[in-house]
């Protein structure tokens, strides 16, 4: 009688149930769990009123949404950033279409003038320097931004340089004409000198 009475539990229909809670409960059948020790207590019930009660009492109950995981997918782009899992395999597209030449080109080009602006700023450029280096970023002629820099750096040494050169032949010009003007002045003073004798010897 007792395997008997097994069953008949096992044959108890909840599938009516099933569908009510997941009415009730707003979500799929798949959510819902039957208590299978209370088979055929929920099997009586029979309208959602019913169903409503079994949930209150715990016979019915809806199950959390399953979670996908994202520890194996957060590995994998980590691994990524290090450049793992990025071989000819992986790759969908042609070199162009998965990172644009023109997107590269432009993003050089606001590396640079920005340094340039920051430079002008700061009073490291003059006017015609920055402009100069504006047109020669346009021109393709600096790769990165140190090549820039040490193209700026040689140029504004080279320009303290001229400009040291340029001092220093002023300033020997500068001496030399003081120097032709002194022997100048001696040399008319001496020919005044020898007209004003030359009139006391006649007498």
């Amino acid at each position: 009688p007792i395997l008997a009475r097994f069953r008949a539990l096992e044959m108890v229909s909840t599938k009516l149930q099933k569908r009510l809670a997941a009415s009730v409960l707003k979500c799929g059948e798949r959510r819902i769990w039957l208590d299978p020790s209370e088979a055929q207590e929920i099997s009586m019930a029979n309208s959602r009123l019913n169903v409503r009660k079994l949930v209150k009492d715990g016979l019915i109950i809806k199950k959390p949404v399953a979670v996908r995981s994202r520890s194996r997918t957060r590995a994998r782009l980590e691994a990524k950033k290090g450049g793992n899992h990025t071989g000819f395999g992986k790759r969908h597209g042609t070199i162009e279409a998965r990172l644009k030449s023109k997107i590269l080109w432009m993003r050089r080009m606001r590396v640079l003038r920005r340094l340039l602006r920051k430079y002008r700023e700061q009073k490291k450029l003059d006017n015609h320097l920055y402009r100069e280096l504006y047109m020669k970023v346009k021109g393709n002629v600096f790769k990165n931004k140190r090549v820039m820099m040490e193209y700026i750096h040689s140029s504004r040494a080279k320009e303290t340089k001229e400009k040291q050169i340029q001092d220093q032949a002023d300033a020997l010009r500068s001496r030399n004409k003081a120097c032709k003007e002194k022997r100048m002045a001696k040399l008319a003073s001496r020919i005044s000198g020898e007209k004003v004798e030359e009139p006391a010897k006649k007498d």
